[in-house]
């Protein structure tokens, strides 16, 4: 087989890597999504093809970063101030989901920042129904975020291979 073939296939073979890291990402929020997004495309821009992702594709995935970006902070925020939380449930949900990340994947994602938001609302004098309602809507909060970041990911990678085809 031809070296530059072989050189290809590596390349291919990060970008693909890179791709499926981002998605990852979603169920292991430790996993930096949005940079392995952009070092795919990097990947294609600068060893296979400099010419074949042009202005749109780049523009789409600056903005689609920063929405990616932002929408954990949005959503997170805009949720919780809707349940009247207390500001430490703003705190412990985010931290409770990268621990629940390592504890029993992916069923911990959902089961340990509820438990962490219940009991802080709990240790912050409301009654049962209220943190009950409050770590309910942190997990749905969650899942919202986590539903647009997949699509909009999804997104990127199908107009990266629409750009590279077309």
């Amino acid at each position: 087989m031809d070296t530059v073939v072989v050189i290809d296939i590596i390349w291919w073979i990060l970008i693909i890597a890179c791709f499926v890291g981002a998605f990852a990402a979603l169920i292991f929020p430790i996993v930096p999504g949005v940079p392995l997004l952009w070092a795919g495309a990097l990947i294609y821009q600068f060893a296979i093809n400099s010419g074949e992702l042009g202005w749109f594709f780049w523009t789409m995935l600056v903005l689609a970063s920063v929405i990616i970006l932002a929408a954990d902070i949005v959503s997170n925020r805009m949720f919780l101030q809707k349940s009247d939380s207390s500001e430490m449930s703003g705190r412990v949900g985010p931290l409770a989901i990268i621990v629940g990340a390592f504890v029993m994947p992916p069923f911990g994602l959902l089961i340990v920042p509820f438990l962490a938001v219940f009991a802080t609302e709990l240790l912050h004098k409301k009654t049962l129904e209220e943190s009950f309602r409050v770590a309910g809507i942190a997990i749905v909060s969650f899942l919202t975020s986590t539903l647009a970041k997949f699509l909009i990911q999804l997104g990127l990678v199908v107009l990266f291979i629409l750009s590279v085809i077309f």
